[in-house]
Parts: structure tokens; C-alpha cells; sequence
């Protein structure tokens, strides 16, 4: 079936003061207001550029964007296309690959990302992804956010889904993450257990629910103290849908750039006002939300065996670090809140920013170049 274009349609006075879902469903030819509610919940409507709840009111002069073609086939029934996307494969054998996967790619085709992602990109190498689970995302067995960087791993046969799928459902896998948080984390070391469930009004969020979600345990430990942010090791019993940035807002630490969930605002007015300037530019510039998948261990499909497999902290969020200790924005640990032992030194910090140069690939060097650049536009760099 042919994709049916985006549809861009202006508000006139007339309008105003209509519900969104029923305007558009009185508006757009062949679509019902269900249809229109789930077009919604997907985010292919914009009005003015924001997601909208169904019930919101309409304004004079407002522009609703519909991206239609996303109804024209199911998702589930879309078949991925090989492209040839350079993906940086750091493991690979006959039952699975593991990717370090960048900033900014989709992991498999969906409303909004019909091509350009991960499994776009494998098929494009030759690389045989498992025909199980969804037509739209062969050999996928769990997910990074598109704007999550990191390691995951996808099953090249009905096999190794198979066993790859189990082990993540019963939480037989080891995740780890490296974050970057606004404010400081009330303790060196917190476990936070609080159900999610989508948010009621923004479809496109999810939030801790008191009853109706899913139960969610993350694991948090204080790396290091900046004068505005912490620096963060996270580890996850469960997988729930943005379940890190949903716990850290809850707890009210967001992830540094995560506009989502609160994430670009400075919970820090009253600390220094040039390190505070220092650090909201430097915010600015950060390209995505500051999480990285490090590490991942399971047990091989075939032997049973466990295996792991880490990832250097990337471009982006190493020059954000760095940036930050050249600006002078370190601070002391606060050994009231650190009940647990000591973090580390920023002599480890930047040990470990080293630890696998050898490891960046012509692309990350290519973004941490790109970073370098706007840090410099910004006169960021050699800070006193």
C-alpha cells in the first residue's frame, strides 16, 4: 500500500476552541477519532511543533502537522529494508551481534523512524537477524532510547532469541550505565523501587504510577561530585521504558539534557554565578539526554557461558566531562550524604575517560571534533 503523505493544516477562526482529536477527525478524509487518537499516541501530531493531549483546545493560528503515512501499514507488518549505514559492531559471532550504538539512532523502524536505524543498518552489512518477535524488528531483544549511546546485543537466529529474550525477561542479564544527573543524588548509594506506567496526558512520557504500572528497581552509586551535576554508575533489575530517566526525575535529580523529563533546567541557583553560567552553556551545547549503556553480561546462547562487553564513555558526554573539570566546576564530596564510601578521585575520573581510547572508531572522533569545536565557538575551552 502507498504511504499517504504528512498532512499540514492551519487553525482558522472558525476552529478555534475545538477538542484536537475531534477536529481532525472531522478534518482528515477517512480517519475516524480512535484512528485519530492512536495516530496521537505515536507523536505523528504536532500542533506548532509539541505533542498535544486528545482534549487539547485549539487556538486561531495554529499549525497541526499529521504524519498520515504512519497509518497506511501497521508497524508490525513493515518489513526493514537493508541500508547501508556504517554500525560500529563490537562483537559479532554466529548466534548474535552486539553494537555499540550511537547517539541519535532508532533501534528498529517505527512511527516517525521508518528507516536509518540499527536493524536498517545490520541488514545493510548482511547480517541475519532472527525472524522472531515483530516483522519490524527482527532479532531485537531489548532497546536503547534512540538517544541512549551504548551496548546491545540482537539475535541472529530463532535460537539465540530464543534464549537471549528469556534471559532478559527473567532478569538473568547484568546492565550498567554511566549518567550524568542535575543536582546531587541525596546518598552515595540509592536503590529506587517505584512502579511506571505511560503518563496519563503526555503519551509520549512515562511516569511513576502508585498503582497500574509496572514494577521497576534502579540501582544508582555517586561516581563523582560536580559543583551542578553528579556523575553516576546505574544499574537496572528491570527494563521498563525510559525506566533511568523516569527514576532520576522522580527522585529529583533528571538526566542532564534529557528535555523530556526536565533535564535542560539548572536546579542550582544559588552556587556560583560563573560556574553556574559556565555550566547552563555547556548544557546548551549537549546534544542529547546524558546516558550511556557500559557494560552488559549475560550467558551465551550456545556455550551458556557468561560474556560481557563494555563501552568507553562517548565523545559528547567525555568533552562534557572534561569540559566540566577544566571549568573548575569539581566540588568537594559531601561526606554527610556519602554514607556508603568514597566515589572516585577526579584523578580516576579522567583514568577512566582514557581507559579505551584506543577503542574510538573514525566516528567518534568525528563527533568528539564536532564537540571540541562548539565548546571552542562558545569559548569554553582553557577555562581558568
Amino acid at each position: 500500500m502507498m504511504n499517504r503523505p504528512r498532512v499540514s493544516i492551519s487553525v482558522g477562526e472558525g476552529d478555534a476552541g475545538q477538542r484536537l482529536d475531534r477536529f481532525l477527525a472531522a478534518t482528515l478524509n477517512g480517519f475516524s477519532r480512535t484512528q485519530v487518537q492512536a495516530l496521537n499516541a505515536t507523536g505523528a501530531v504536532l500542533v506548532d511543533g509539541r505533542v498535544r493531549p486528545d482534549s487539547f483546545t485549539l487556538t486561531t493560528g495554529e499549525t497541526i502537522e499529521v504524519d498520515v503515512s504512519a497509518a497506511a501499514i501497521p508497524a508490525s507488518d513493515r518489513v526493514p529494508v537493508p541500508q547501508d549505514i556504517d554500525v560500529p559492531v563490537v562483537y559479532e559471532d554466529d548466534a548474535l551481534v552486539v553494537v555499540n550504538k550511537p547517539a541519535g539512532m532508532v533501534v528498529h523502524p517505527a512511527h516517525g523512524n521508518w528507516d536509518g536505524t540499527l536493524v536498517n543498518a545490520l541488514l545493510g552489512r548482511g547480517t541475519p537477524l532472527s525472524a522472531l518477535g515483530a516483522t519490524d524488528r527482527p532479532g531485537v531483544v531489548h532497546l536503547l532510547d534512540k538517544d541512549t549511546s551504548g551496548i546491545i546485543v540482537l539475535a541472529k537466529t530463532d535460537a539465540a532469541y530464543r534464549s537471549l529474550a528469556g534471559q532478559f525477561k527473567e532478569k538473568e542479564t547484568e546492565k550498567t550505565y554511566h549518567a550524568l544527573v542535575l543536582g546531587h543524588v541525596r546518598a552515595r548509594a540509592i536503590s529506587i523501587e517505584e512502579s511506571i506506567a505511560r503518563h496519563p496526558v503526555h503519551r509520549q512520557r512515562m511516569a511513576v504510577s502508585g498503582s497500574g504500572g509496572r514494577p521497576a528497581r534502579t540501582y544508582v552509586f555517586v561516581l563523582y561530585t560536580f559543583t551542578h551535576f553528579d556523575y553516576i554508575r546505574v544499574s537496572t533489575h528491570t527494563g521498563r521504558t525510559h525506566q533511568i530517566r523516569v527514576h532520576m526525575a522522580h527522585v529529583g535529580n533528571p538526566l542532564v539534557g534529557d528535555q523530556l523529563y526536565g533535564g535542560r533546567r539548572s536546579r542550582n541557583a544559588a552556587t556560583q554565578a560563573r560556574t553556574k553560567t559556565t555550566f547552563e552553556r555547556l548544557m546548551k551545547i549537549l546534544p542529547r539526554h546524558a546516558l550511556h549503556a557500559t557494560r552488559l553480561e549475560l550467558a551465551h546462547p550456545r556455550s551458556r557461558q557468561p560474556i560481557a562487553w563494555e563501552s568507553p564513555l562517548p565523545a559528547d558526554l567525555r568533552a562534557f566531562v572534561e569540559a566540566s573539570l577544566a571549568a573548575g566546576l569539581a566540588s568537594l564530596p559531601d561526606v554527610a550524604r556519602r554514607e556508603t564510601g568514597p566515589g572516585w578521585s577526579a584523578d580516576e575520573v579522567e583514568g577512566y575517560l582514557r581507559r579505551f581510547n584506543y577503542r574510538f572508531g573514525p566516528e567518534e572522533l568525528r563527533a568528539l571534533d564536532r564537540f571540541e569545536a562548539l565548546l571552542k565557538e562558545h569559548d569554553l575551552l582553557n577555562l581558568d
